[in-house]
């Protein structure tokens, strides 16, 4: 990762490099993949670096993480006068309500949305998915309010959508339009994007893609209160609310040993050690340590969430100190570690064999909608066609990274592939869905066995493997 401008040392703001040494080697450790992380501490990046393939400029799926700038959104506009957190839901989608408004929904509000006390019994997202290319807004407001609305907490991605579309409402752009002038040019952020539904709405909840730098400012941001390098953008009040237990932490045994039950703000978590952060699945965290007055930027694709943290806890809270600490030798050695950071990815030969092959395989039935596939090497250059709902062909270079898109999960995405040939003669093939923090990994291990790919998203769990039986067809 490139030296931010206003990178100091870790310890000239008090912080021991050794710290975060042990905190990297932490994660390894317990194999958790990270793609990036950004530190702050004191206003300045004290730290950071990416995985390689994952870079500095590459964007990423922060997943629910997304929600913390939904609320941002609403926090401008009552803070411009347009919102206030008690406006009633019905009065602001008239046009979308169902037949029969019942009570519990009659008396749902701007700011049981934000702190995820609709009311309803469970989340309604599947439900706003499940209308396709209908109106979300009008399936959200179809859903059963079981519970008297500001009483009942259920994560409810659903209600983070509602707030995406309460903004568009007001503005008449989406909300990444509206905060883009707002927030995001002031930050620095490039390069955003925010997935929409069929109907032009930004998700909301989810589907928003930033680079991991952008994280840490907009943590940085919080952490000032709305401030950013002396310029005000939002409301010290509006970040106070954020970050306040509106929903009370849990009282069960083993709470206070759970980063999930110290409570919940607008559209952010509280956590252990007076700390707050916006998170999404998968790993993507923006922690924001007011006590020790450090920012810590993730994107990844682990499985345990709960283990970043930890390893946070652990290794950055207690060496911080006020004063500068003096040089260090775990210094220079941080940042040789942070520049030479590395996805770990199957060892493959170097110099590749020559190897021309032409192979034929069907798929077992799978969610995937694959159904057939063609595997061809000739010299250094190669293809492996996925047949099936969407085609698909993915190019690749023995022994080299290479960028291009794959048609999955019913939109494109940014795909980087690495293939090679392994010492017992297995073809590896590392697929990243790279702005996604996900990776497929192919396996051909001989001429007459099958093709297997494995599915090593978080999201799928472990064991997802995906066969493909040797064929004439095609041949």
């Amino acid at each position: 990762m490139p030296l931010s401008l206003d990178q100091g040392s870790p310890e000239s703001l008090g912080l021991p490099s050794g710290a975060v040494l042990a905190r990297l080697d932490a994660l390894a450790a317990d194999g958790l993949e990270l793609h990036g992380f950004t530190l702050r501490r004191s206003g300045r990046v004290v730290a950071g670096g990416h995985w390689f393939p994952y870079g500095p400029e590459r964007v990423h799926h922060v997943y629910s993480l997304s929600k913390a700038f939904a609320a941002v959104g609403v926090g401008l506009l009552v803070q411009e006068g347009r919102l206030s957190v008690e406006d009633r839901v019905v009065d602001l989608f008239t046009d979308a309500l169902p037949p029969v408004v019942g009570e519990h929904l009659r008396a749902m509000r701007v700011e049981d949305l934000l702190t995820m006390r609709t009311g309803h019994a469970a989340d309604v997202t599947d439900a706003l998915v499940a209308a396709g290319d209908g109106d979300w807004v009008t399936a959200f407001l179809a859903q059963p309010v079981a519970f008297q609305p500001g009483t009942h907490f259920v994560y409810n991605s659903g209600a983070s959508f509602l707030l995406s579309a309460l903004v568009q409402r007001v503005t008449g752009e989406t909300l990444l339009a509206f905060l883009t002038p707002r927030l995001l040019e002031p930050l620095g952020v490039r390069g955003a994007r925010w997935v929409s539904n069929a109907g032009g709405v930004n998700l909301g909840g989810w589907g928003l893609h930033l680079r991991t730098v952008d994280v840490a400012s907009f943590g940085q941001l919080l952490l000032d209160r709305g401030t950013w390098q002396g310029q005000r953008l939002l409301s010290a009040a509006w970040v106070d609310a954020m970050r306040a237990a509106h929903v009370p932490p849990g009282t069960t045994p083993g709470d206070d040993k759970s980063d999930w039950a110290q409570g919940y703000g607008y559209q952010v978590w509280r956590c252990r050690h007076g700390a707050y952060r916006a998170d999404g699945a998968f790993g993507q965290f923006c922690v924001v340590m007011p006590e020790q007055d450090m920012v810590l930027a993730v994107t990844a694709g682990v499985g345990d969430m709960g283990r970043v943290l930890d390893h946070t806890w652990a290794h950055l809270l207690g060496g911080v100190q006020d004063a500068p600490l003096p040089p260090s030798a775990h210094t220079e050695a941080l940042r040789v570690r942070c520049a030479g950071l590395t996805l770990p990815v199957p060892e493959i030969l170097d110099p590749p064999p020559l190897r021309d092959v032409q192979a034929h395989f069907t798929f077992d039935p799978n969610d995937e909608g694959w159904a057939a596939a063609t595997l061809t090497v000739t010299g250094e250059r190669g293809t492996l066609i996925l047949d099936g709902r969407v085609p698909n062909t993915v190019r690749f270079t023995l022994n080299a990274w290479e960028e291009q898109t794959l048609n999955t999960w019913g939109t494109t995405v940014a795909l980087t592939v690495r293939a090679g040939w392994q010492a017992d003669g297995t073809l590896a093939l590392t697929l990243l869905l790279i702005e996604d923090g996900a990776r497929w990994e192919v396996r051909w291990p001989a001429p007459d066995a099958p093709l297997s790919v494995q599915l090593c998203a978080p999201h799928y769990g472990e064991g997802h493997t995906l066969s493909a039986r040797p064929s004439t067809l095609g041949a």
